[in-house]
């Protein structure tokens, strides 16, 4: 039986009206939709796999971390109302970052005095009471209370207790094993399947470094004095008021991820430095080393139009008269590919945020997700390409130069196994050496704020964890020196 569709003919007056049947497209049923595996899904079974492997039962409180909403930190406009937003930010509560890093004891302080961790706490928290930090604020009903005061006490004698077990030395010899260093490029990966675990593609194996490399250790820790970053204590999820326009018609400040502020004080960007920003959009790092006021010259490139574009609006809405006074006379927007610049031995300091997975973006945002199905090569390429950028930024470097590599990644294969990649190949290639700093000491003074991981699982870098009472990261950064002499005594 061959079945017709049936035509209704109606006449109003001289108009025909012919109704048709129409086939409606059909829709996806609740039950598909349920099964539908989103980018967001396949970077958590991803993780779960991959770093399951590497971090062991530690991951699962990292990945409740990054499922969680992130905390944020305040840096103050200094281009703004300092004076009016610091007072607010006290009065909310909120603790400026450099009176806890200044009042944090480092390694060497602990062990030079006798005097016992008790003793030390008290005397630590009678001087911030004395400065009033803690104290209730009269007026306001964000202010400390005395119970506050002793659950900071008590977290942060805790903190300290644990953290003095830690051996916080890198371990530089060649027994140093463990982390990913080699990955397999990515043009051996044969059948590219839709879905990729990355550790079906890397692998640990025992690395010896064949080029020569120095390490040192940097004792001391800079906070530029133009420099105001406010956070809440550990465990206080409290939120910032929003930024407002001041008298200058810029905004009071500017929130970020806290981890996003360490890189910037791991350069150590001194007065006069050329620097360069290699991969600066959105902005956030370029407007913190524009707040030290240091710069003499501050190159701020990428290779995405679109991102420059909120680069321009970052700095429009947080520096004033910033087209007459400072585009185009210290401050550069360049837009090319880190890979492919050629202005060697141009610049004194130079961050390299490099592109990555982003991973608590990617378990949160399905929206330009590197773990969408149409992205897997580029996500396979990524160490490569990471590892390639840094190559040619260190060739960048006057010599006696710094620069500090840094992602928002846990994955040892985008952290120190680019970091050992490229170091190769500059030796290689170049006859470039380098010497890596050991920021241990550095990151000693931050226990307060960050959770970082134990430096004996890393070779070059240092890693902050997500970790909910300070949800912050996570953020890998390695500081790296281009030496005046290739040649290493």
């Amino acid at each position: 039986m061959i079945r017709t569709r049936t035509f209704r003919i109606l006449k109003t007056q001289n108009l025909s009206v012919i109704l048709r049947r129409w086939k409606s497209k059909k829709k996806d049923h609740w039950s598909n939709l349920q099964n539908k595996l989103y980018p967001i899904d396949r970077a958590l079974d991803n993780f779960d796999d991959f770093y399951g492997s590497v971090f062991g039962q530690r991951w699962k409180s990292m990945r409740i971390a990054m499922l969680c909403e992130r905390k944020y930190i305040a840096l103050v406009n200094t281009f703004g109302d300092t004076e009016k937003t610091i007072e607010q930010m006290k009065n909310n509560g909120a603790i400026n970052i450099r009176e806890i890093i200044e009042n944090t004891p480092s390694d060497e302080e602990f062990t030079a005095s006798n005097t016992p961790l008790e003793a030390k706490m008290d005397r630590f928290i009678e001087k911030k009471e004395a400065e009033d930090i803690y104290k209730n604020v009269e007026g306001t009903s964000a202010g400390k209370s005395d119970e506050n005061s002793v659950d900071y006490k008590q977290s942060l004698d805790e903190t300290l207790k644990k953290d003095t077990e830690i051996q916080h030395e890198r371990l530089v010899n060649k027994d140093n094993v463990g982390a990913l260093y080699d990955f397999i490029p990515a043009t051996q990966i044969k059948g590219m399947e839709d879905f990729v675990f990355e550790s079906e593609h890397y692998r640990y194996y025992s690395n010896q470094t064949d080029f020569p490399l120095k390490f040192t250790k940097d004792t001391n820790i800079h906070f530029p004095d133009n420099l105001h970053v406010f956070t809440y204590e550990q465990g206080n999820t409290s939120t910032y008021k929003q930024p407002k326009r001041g008298a200058t018609g810029a905004f009071s400040h500017y929130l970020m991820d806290g981890a996003s502020l360490l890189p910037v004080l791991a350069l150590d960007i001194q007065p006069g430095d050329t620097v360069l920003d290699a991969c600066a959009a959105p902005g956030g790092k370029s407007l913190l080393m524009t707040q030290t006021l240091y710069p003499k010259t501050l190159v701020c490139n990428d290779i995405s139009e679109s991102r420059l574009n909120r680069l321009r609006y970052i700095m429009r809405d947080f520096i004033c008269d910033f087209h007459e006074k400072w585009l185009g006379k210290r401050i550069f927007i360049t837009q090319s590919n880190a890979i492919n610049m050629n202005d060697y031995e141009t610049y004194d300091k130079i961050l390299v945020d490099a592109p990555c997975t982003g991973d608590r973006y990617a378990v949160t945002i399905n929206e330009n997700n590197y773990f969408k199905p149409s992205r897997v090569k580029e996500r396979i390429k990524l160490p490569e390409t990471q590892a390639a950028i840094l190559e040619n930024c260190v060739r960048h470097l006057k010599p006696g130069g710094s620069l500090v590599y840094s992602t928002c990644s846990l994955s040892p294969v985008q952290n120190d196994g680019v970091v050992h990649m490229a170091l190769t190949k500059l030796f290689q290639d170049h006859g470039i050496t380098t010497t890596i700093h050991d920021l241990s000491s550095m990151t000693q003074r931050f226990k307060l704020i960050y959770k970082f991981e134990n430096p004996s699982n890393l070779k070059y870098g240092q890693l902050v964890l997500p970790y909910l009472p300070n949800n912050f990261g996570p953020m890998y950064f390695c500081k790296i020196t281009r030496n005046v002499s290739n040649v290493i005594s």
